[in-house]
């Protein structure tokens, strides 16, 4: 982590459903940001949260918050369906210098481009939360990729399913089985796999089709298919339904790379496997907290000028796709971009 610097970010998390924990703890974790204020419009999330953290100001709407202060980073932890209002009007306020978004961006292309065009107009630095993006377990990952380790790129396979029994996933229950917050697997799940492919072959993929298992009102399970340049493919399974699994696999026609607990392992031991002509080997990450290094991140790019890992441009093709693997699932037929 960077310690060099003296200046303090102040940051303000809108919304305190479950994923602002991870990003207050970021706050607590690193020394050279501090949480300032935080709002939401239900009193009791508001309460359980700052039984748990300690913040200054506490407002019940996003509108207190912006008359309540300034802010270098706001962070977007509302769920999918209000990303994108919330970053225009959050970029439109003049009062915050950053917005990091969770995922998914928005809820379509459309929205990211309004989104990344609010954000230009003034001058606010505007990045998505894939934390794992900043995990060294991934980072290491891509060094094997770019130099060669595993030859020409050729294949991408993961999973991300979480097995939450059927009568759990209900609308009212959480916003992941309700399509009017924004849920569905695609968005709360593939949401990653997708963006690993498209990071990992460095390109958009030229078509997509995908089928689902329909759930009450979402996807509770879906298997996308990318196709990329040169038949290269991206086979994606993710489901609330099915045994827990969160793996990646990136293969080439000389090695390959295979990361187990690829997604959500916050303070765990994970491990990335190297196979190649000379045989596995594995390397070791200790615990670490993924939050912690893409507030880190970001810091580093307010504080140096440098560009996010994840350039809003990205961001807009992210939903691009996603669009065309909702198609699909709809309608049934292959996609192209």
């Amino acid at each position: 982590m960077s310690n060099g610097s003296q200046r303090k970010f102040r940051v303000a998390l809108v919304g305190t459903g479950g994923i602002s924990r991870g990003h207050a703890t970021a706050c607590e974790n690193l020394e050279r940001a501090e949480l300032t204020a935080v709002c939401d419009v239900s009193p009791e999330a508001l309460d359980r949260f700052t039984q748990q953290f300690s913040v200054p100001n506490v407002y019940s709407s996003m509108e207190e918050l912006i008359d309540g202060g300034e802010y270098d980073i706001a962070v977007i932890c509302l769920w999918g369906a209000m990303h994108a209002e919330a970053g225009i009007q959050l970029a439109a306020s003049g009062r915050v210098k950053a917005v990091l978004c969770e995922k998914p961006f928005t809820q379509s292309a459309a929205e990211a481009r309004a989104f990344v065009t609010a954000c230009r107009e003034r001058g606010v630095f505007v990045a998505e939360a894939f934390k794992f993006r900043h995990h060294p377990m991934h980072l290491k990952a891509e060094e094997i990729v770019r130099q060669g380790g595993i030859g020409e790129l050729l294949n991408v396979r993961s999973t991300f399913c979480t097995n939450v029994p059927q009568g759990n996933r209900r609308p009212e229950a959480n916003w992941r089985w309700n399509r009017a917050k924004g849920g569905g697997s695609i968005y709360d799940l593939a949401c990653y796999n997708v963006h690993q492919a498209r990071f990992i072959f460095d390109e958009e993929p030229e078509t997509v089709f995908a089928v689902q298992t329909k759930g009450v009102e979402v996807d509770d399970a879906a298997y996308i298919l990318l196709a990329f340049s040169g038949g290269r493919t991206a086979q994606l399974s993710v489901g609330f339904d099915s045994w827990a699994s969160q793996y990646v696999e990136i293969s080439g026609d000389a090695g390959l790379v295979r990361i187990d607990k690829a997604w959500n392992n916050e303070n765990q031991d994970v491990a990335l496997e190297y196979h190649s002509a000379d045989g596995v080997e594995t390397i070791a990450f200790p615990p670490t907290h993924q939050f912690t290094h893409q507030l880190d991140h970001l810091c580093d790019c307010l504080e140096h000028g440098q560009a996010h890992r994840i350039s809003p441009e990205s961001s807009i093709a992210q939903m691009r796709v996603l669009d065309a693997v909702a198609e699909s699932m709809e309608t049934g037929a292959v996609v192209r971009l």
